[in-house]
């Protein structure tokens, strides 16, 4: 049925048509009795909405939200009421911190059931509100088109985020004729006329310039545009936590990322700095490194960069903020100059100390995972596509590896464990032309990687390396910093993560040796399967700084 016909339909058949209307191509998944007349409107577009079927509501809500990160639209996934909302609440909370837009429906009970505690009951308006941008629930069916349009706008505008829309049971099931809503052509906020000149006034006046690199919904045009107006005016450039793929790791510009685990000097150089150009980043506890790199009442100067104004200043006072779409902002300052930039020497000193860090030191044993990973690097596509989980194991690629111009990096900005293999499978399914490689511990891995089942229901071949150390290894770095010796919690025991895969009909590698990772790689891509290369790590490196013998050492001290 063409789009906007005024014909009768159910309210299962209305959300799915406002699937299509709204631009969705992809929805993830676990089914559930309380939207049947959903599933069965999805039957009906099926050659428009790709359905995956997932095994798990966080996992589900993981891919839809890597699809949104991928894609700069909403990705949508569908859960049940009750424990399947409760399930998903987890890939809410990573969109709503990352800020991607995501919109998820949940099935309700049937409207005149509510209060009476009935099976699988919640109030997802109060549930969720603290999670997401806008949660709703559509009682009446005629309301499906205006509700669900308004769903997908809330969720790209401003700062992007997630939207919870719980449909009752029986709404779906009645039929009424209302024509279908689609997306509103809005134009985004561009700077106002003084903005820019504003900005290159203040940079002009600069001698020690510093740009960080964050938010979402960047078109690669964009990240081209402001990667050249950042190296033609000679700025170094860090990335926020986990936006390794907002600018070119191997270029002469590129400083570090400014999160979790961040090179101790580009800490420093980030409180020397006398401007600091925050485009997209919310300059969030992980980049401000717990709120301590600048002082909030503004002592250096910050351009704040951002499509929500009510981000800007919301900690630190800027000298000049700036309410912009962001690849607006991109447009607007390309091909602009400063006359005569005074810190070449200021710019080499900081790519000197990230290229310092990048440097793989001497680890004991014969796993050196730094070289192995370097090694690696250079064997993949230039259009790679990386996942990876949260976990102490996530600062080796981080530290030395670097994402090239046209690889993306999809990480949870709010740590969640669980994350990578999903997105991972939500990328591959996403863009199955390009290599998909997974970083994962064997922590987060047992928390959703059942999700594999997924990839191979859907024809989707990620590559996922488990680091395994045997052990919740940040959680342990932090208990041999405050109670040394005293393990309490967080050994693991694990099974043999290649038979795992094996038992699916994938391709399993296991790695005890630098010069394993790049072969086992090799073996693992010209299979085509899903595959995982266990990396048996040594537990006493518990990081890439440090051993648990020398956090001992450190803590009596």
């Amino acid at each position: 049925m063409p789009d906007g016909v005024n014909m009768a339909r159910t309210g299962g058949r209305l959300l799915a048509d406002a699937l299509v209307a709204n631009g969705a191509t992809h929805v993830f998944a676990v089914p559930g009795e309380s939207y049947l007349d959903l599933l069965d409107g999805l039957y009906a577009v099926r050659n428009r909405v790709e359905l995956i079927t997932c095994r798990f509501e966080a996992g589900a809500v993981h891919m839809a939200e890597a699809h949104g990160k991928l894609t700069g639209k909403p990705g949508v996934a569908i859960v049940t009421r009750g424990p399947g909302a409760c399930h998903a609440a987890i890939g809410v909370h990573v969109a709503m911190q990352d800020s991607t837009p995501l919109v998820l429906l949940v099935g309700q009970i049937p409207v005149e059931e509510t209060d009476r505690e009935s099976f699988q009951e919640v109030d997802y308006r109060r549930m969720f509100s603290p999670l997401a941008k806008w949660v709703t629930q559509i009682d009446d069916e005629r309301r499906i088109p205006e509700i669900m349009a308004h769903a997908f706008d809330v969720a790209v505008s401003g700062r992007p985020g997630p939207v919870v829309v719980a449909i009752s049971e029986e709404m779906q099931k009645r039929a009424v004729a209302v024509p279908d809503i689609g997306a509103a052509p809005v134009l985004p906020p561009h700077p106002a006329p003084d903005a820019i000149p504003r900005l290159m006034a203040m940079l002009a006046k600069a001698e020690r310039p510093l740009a960080i690199l964050g938010g979402s919904r960047w078109t690669p045009e964009a990240r081209d545009a402001v990667a050249e107006f950042l190296t033609a005016n000679d700025i170094p450039t860090a990335v926020s936590f986990r936006r390794q793929g907002l600018f070119d790791g191997t270029s002469a510009h590129f400083a570090g990322d400014l999160g979790v685990g961040a090179d101790a000097a580009l800490v420093k150089h980030a409180k020397e700095s006398d401007l600091i150009l925050a485009i997209g980043t919310r300059m969030g506890e992980p980049v401000s490194q717990g709120y301590t790199l600048l002082d909030m009442a503004g002592a250096t100067p910050l351009v704040h960069v951002h499509p929500e104004q009510s981000e800007i200043g919301r900690v630190y006072r800027p000298a000049l903020g700036i309410v912009s779409d962001l690849n607006a902002f991109a447009a607007a300052i390309r091909g602009q100059r400063v006359a005569a930039p005074r810190w070449g020497a200021w710019r080499k000193a900081v790519r000197a100390s990230r290229e310092a860090q990048a440097v793989a030191p001497d680890y004991e044993g014969p796993l050196n995972l730094a070289r192995a990973l370097q090694a690696l690097e250079r064997e993949l596509p230039e259009d790679t596509i990386f996942a990876t989980d949260a976990g102490n194991f996530a600062t080796w690629p981080t530290r030395f590896m670097h994402v090239g111009r046209r690889q993306e990096f999809l990480g949870p900005t709010n740590g969640a464990m669980g994350y990578g293999v999903p997105a991972a499978i939500g990328a591959a399914i996403t863009n199955p032309g390009r290599r998909v490689v997974c970083f994962v511990g064997d922590g987060g891995f047992l928390m959703t990687g059942q999700e594999i089942a997924t990839a191979f229901h859907h024809q989707a071949a990620p590559i996922i390396l488990v680091f395994n150390n045997r052990m919740y290894g940040t959680i342990r770095m932090y208990q041999e910093r405050a109670y040394p010796e005293r393990v309490s919690g967080t050994e693991l025991t694990n099974p043999d993560f290649a038979k795992f895969i094996e038992a699916f009909g994938g391709h399993g590698e296991i790695v005890e040796a630098t010069e394993e990772l790049v072969p086992a790689y090799r073996r693992a891509a010209a299979s085509g399967k899903p595959a995982i290369i266990e990396i048996r790590m040594n537990p006493e490196q518990v990081t890439n700084r440090a051993t648990i013998a020398e956090l001992r050492a450190q803590s009596k001290t």
